[in-house]
């Protein structure tokens, strides 16, 4: 079991906030995030995740990004 405890991650010059997402990490160090609002339907469509995890801070961070890409690309490949 990978996930014993989990708790929230505590905002560190290392580890800053990430702006719209939670940030928790597991007792095994696994890092989860959560997008505090979710992304519209279209990029959800299109692949966009709101709940990532990662080994380590800097993965997790990368991975929000992707997920924020992702949506950013789809909804303005929609047409107004």
């Amino acid at each position: 079991d990978r996930i014993t405890e989990v708790q929230i991650m505590q905002h560190t010059p290392d580890r800053p906030a990430i702006p719209g997402w939670r940030l928790l990490i597991s007792s095994a160090g696994r890092f989860w995030a959560f997008r505090s609002h979710p992304f519209p339907r279209i990029a959800v469509r299109a692949g966009a995740e709101s709940a990532v995890d990662a080994d380590t801070f800097d993965e997790v961070r990368a991975v929000i990004a992707a997920q924020e890409e992702k949506a950013r690309t789809a909804v303005a490949g929609v047409p107004s």
